[in-house]
């Protein structure tokens, strides 16, 4: 996968994974905080920008033209993805599809949310 001027993003050489040299059975994009419960109350780490992601593009991260290196070796796009959660007081995630971002998704969440103690 490339960036900008073909400048490669995710990609890992089979040496390093033998144990993936023929195929992966899962593909996993997004955040993750860990939370430790300080002081018996819910960490203060935000994810991404510490904005929900129904606020969108310039608020909140997104992953955008998802897309796998198949058994053919093709790049093919993602049309279908499992949403995962743990908490969504204090997280969340909003996917969708367009012709020009084909699959994607918002992601993000609030430190230390009211709604959660």
């Amino acid at each position: 996968m490339g960036y900008g001027d073909d400048n490669p993003v995710g990609y890992w050489p089979a040496e390093l994974f033998t144990h993936l040299a023929d195929r992966a059975t899962l593909v996993e994009w997004g955040g993750e905080v860990v939370n430790s419960w300080p002081e018996g109350k819910h960490t203060s780490t935000e994810m991404d920008s510490g904005h929900f992601p129904e606020e969108g593009f310039g608020k909140t991260s997104f992953f955008r033209n998802l897309k796998i290196v198949d058994a053919d070796n093709s790049l093919s796009s993602v049309y279908d993805i499992l949403i995962m959660i743990d908490n969504t007081n204090c997280y969340n995630i909003k996917n969708s599809y367009n012709n020009e971002w084909g699959t994607y998704f918002y992601y993000g969440g609030l430190e230390n949310n009211p709604q959660y103690p």
